[in-house]
């Protein structure tokens, strides 16, 4: 999974499986894995955002118009 979407499917699965399961498994904790996956899926949100404002920023380039004369 990558980008925006990928991180708030993490963040919803991971709520569903803390909030919104009574699911009961042998040897491991639902609700543990459910808050890694929203602190993951809010961590790579923040990482995604970090990259995506760094990227926008861009240098002014001077605009040269050239006018050429007809024979």
């Amino acid at each position: 999974m990558r980008g925006i979407g990928g991180c708030i499917a993490l963040i919803l699965v991971g709520a569903i499986l803390t909030f919104a399961s009574d699911w009961k498994m042998e040897g491991v904790n639902l609700d543990v894995v459910g808050l890694l996956m929203m602190g993951v899926g809010i961590l790579g949100l923040a990482v995604y955002a970090s990259v995506l404002r760094r990227r926008r920023v861009s240098a002014v380039v001077p605009v040269v118009e050239e006018t050429r004369e007809r024979p």
